[in-house]
């Protein structure tokens, strides 16, 4: 079951905040002086700070997402909590969504958790490869951006833990995204989707850097951006529940 949190912190807000209001400007005059307050404004007054604080740190400011699969294995790893940036490509209004104020777009490289088009209660998380305008291909394992293939160094065979084990065996290469390095896995006699396409006005191209597990614009098309959430850009903790217990070398590891 998906919980629409933001909504739940919103009517939080809203109802110990009218409950604190309310007290205020009709309850409390009518009570005697030394009458205690009921239970009720006790505890309106108490969370409202707490919730109204957590609600705009998570909108405006940073959210915690934990992963959830190996599909941007090697960069996050199944277990990984990460941060991210919700201020990064604009301010948004809680549960609305609209955009208040522009502050910066996603560029290639950048790794971003979006809702899923086709099911918007649902976050993924991949890394932008080409933005509006750009002509994307993938071919033969090979990303191209512009007719410009994105250049590959083979680094070894990949040996995976935990619940990553899976992916044991899978070519670990580093990719050179227009002048960002990271690594990537692919498997060379594994099928996929190929072809190219233009991407439109307003929308991104994701992949994950697991090539060949991911479910990303190869299947799902390219993402507008207004349901981008936000730029990940740092893992606070990596617990896989597979693999024993925190994994320390990860934390406050950067994301790039």
């Amino acid at each position: 079951m998906n919980f629409d949190f933001p909504l739940i912190l919103v009517l939080a807000s809203f109802i110990t905040g009218a409950i604190w209001a309310l007290d205020a400007l009709l309850w409390a005059p009518k009570r005697k002086s030394a009458a205690k307050e009921p239970a009720l404004v006790e505890y309106a007054k108490a969370f409202f700070p707490v919730i109204f604080i957590v609600l705009l740190l998570r909108s405006f400011l940073v959210e915690p997402f934990r992963i959830p699969s190996g599909s941007m294995m090697p960069t996050l790893l199944v277990g990984d909590f990460i941060l991210v940036n919700k201020f990064a490509y604009g301010l948004r209004l809680p549960v609305l969504n609209n955009k208040i104020l522009e502050i910066g777009e996603p560029q290639r490289g950048d790794i971003v958790v979006f809702r899923n088009p086709e099911d918007p209660a649902v976050d993924y998380i991949k890394r932008v490869v080409a933005v509006p305008g750009d002509r994307v291909a993938y071919r033969d394992k090979i990303l191209y951006i512009n007719d410009k293939a994105m250049p590959q160094t083979p680094i070894g065979s990949y040996v995976g833990v935990g619940s990553g084990v899976s992916s044991s065996g899978a070519d670990l290469r580093e990719e050179n995204l227009d002048g960002v390095q990271h690594q990537i896995l692919v498997r060379p006699d594994a099928g996929g989707a190929e072809g190219d396409l233009q991407v439109p006005p307003g929308h991104y191209f994701m992949l994950g850097d697991n090539r060949d597990n991911s479910k990303d614009s190869r299947y799902i098309g390219p993402i507008p951006e207004a349901n981008l959430v936000g730029k990940a850009f740092m893992i606070w903790m990596s617990w896989d529940g597979a693999g024993g217990g925190v994994d320390v070398k990860r934390l406050g590891q950067s994301i790039h």
